[in-house]
């Protein structure tokens, strides 16, 4: 008992003396990029030996002119604002009957820009390129405007049929058109259809996969291979491959089309093909570049410093240091790890949605050397 008691109190020790910059390198290799640069901008309020690389040195250099050379540069600088602006008003007078068009037509653009398509719009859009009648478009856009932003219809065929008055197979005629549709799987009446939808596109409708979704899609999410494997008759690591490809299918087809367009989502990475070859770029302009301080460093060196500043200065440069290095080795593993998945997915880069080969966070993280979490 006494010993068991020792263990318990040593493994809590351990807990308790992690490093506090090995926290902190976690944290950094694992945060989104939005949440890193939030880091980062605290790091710079709190550690004054660090600057922002990207600050642009001209600045520096413009503050060391002298009043008089700084009054006489904004002086000119708003005489010439100044002139444009009288120029500008000038033009605006004569063309004044031309300008309402122009602004309609600039108001136009503006608006196609900032206005992204609903889904809703978006199969609109392809039900009047379709080659179908009047009668069929008219139940076909009843069914769309009973579309969730998920993509899925929010009642079932048959209670649609009793709720707008429409025959049966009117209704499945024009579900079945909807289906045809972009994205893949949308149009579908829950989960399981709006899979099997997808592997049906893929061609592997006689496929394990399918069998799977089609009969046995709730031991799937409990993930209960081996009597999903003894029901098909077939090995719990066929179950294993299977499921793994299904996790690449899109459970909710209709959702990039919704959300707030202000949420513009920022790439870690670029991958591009050049010379024949696929090649991955890493966005370095997301993350602000961090530099140790040239001034704080001179002040280490001054030896009439005290030896309590010089014993501050030095903590924040060990500090500053390795918060560099660990934004380094955040980079280093985005890259490895996208470096990884294109090697893996050539086919889909070159042919597209069919040709997806299945993969798992835990192969990636295995082959980079990181937790799975990580990845």
């Amino acid at each position: 008992m006494a010993e068991q008691r020792f263990e318990q109190s040593h493994a809590l020790h351990l807990q308790q003396t992690i490093a506090p910059q090995m926290q902190q390198s976690l944290q950094v290799l694992q945060a989104p990029t939005l949440e890193l640069r939030h880091l980062v901008r605290q790091e710079l309020e709190e550690n004054p030996v660090l600057e922002d690389e990207s600050v642009d040195v001209s600045l520096e250099e413009a503050a060391s002119k002298s009043d008089d050379e700084a009054f006489e540069d904004e002086f000119a600088e708003l005489s010439a604002l100044d002139q444009e602006w009288r120029d500008y008003m000038a033009q605006a007078r004569m063309s004044v009957g031309r300008r309402d068009d122009a602004d309609e037509r600039h108001q136009f653009m503006l608006d196609s820009l900032v206005a992204p398509k609903t889904l809703q719009e978006h199969l609109t859009d392809q039900l009047n390129l379709s080659d179908a009648n009047d009668r069929l478009k008219k139940v076909a856009e009843l069914l769309i405007g009973n579309t969730d932003e998920n993509g899925f219809f929010q009642s079932k065929i048959e209670d649609a049929c009793f709720d707008l008055g429409i025959p049966l197979p009117d209704l499945q005629e024009a579900k079945d058109l909807i289906q045809t549709f972009d994205p893949v799987g949308v149009g579908a009446d829950d989960l399981r259809e709006c899979l099997l939808i997808q592997l049906d596109r893929l061609g592997k409708r006689h496929s394990l996969e399918f069998r799977i979704i089609d009969h046995h899609l709730d031991d799937l999410a409990m993930k209960r291979y081996p009597l999903i494997a003894k029901k098909l008759s077939v090995t719990p690591e066929q179950i294993t491959r299977a499921a793994e490809f299904i996790a690449t299918l899109d459970p909710k087809p209709g959702r990039r089309f919704g959300g707030d367009s202000n949420n513009f989502v920022s790439p870690d990475v670029v991958v591009e093909r050049i010379g024949g070859e696929w090649t991955v770029t890493l966005t370095n302009d997301q993350v602000p570049r961090l530099r140790i301080s040239n001034a704080y460093k001179d002040l280490m060196a001054q030896t009439e410093s005290g030896r309590d500043v010089r014993s501050y200065i030095r903590d924040k440069i060990r500090s500053g240091k390795f918060l560099i290095r660990s934004i380094h080795q955040r980079q280093q593993t985005i890259e490895t790890i996208a470096k990884q998945i294109v090697s893996r997915q050539e086919d889909f880069l070159e042919k597209g949605p069919a040709n997806l080969h299945p993969m798992t966070m835990a192969q990636i993280a295995e082959v980079v050397g990181v937790h799975e979490t990580t990845v």
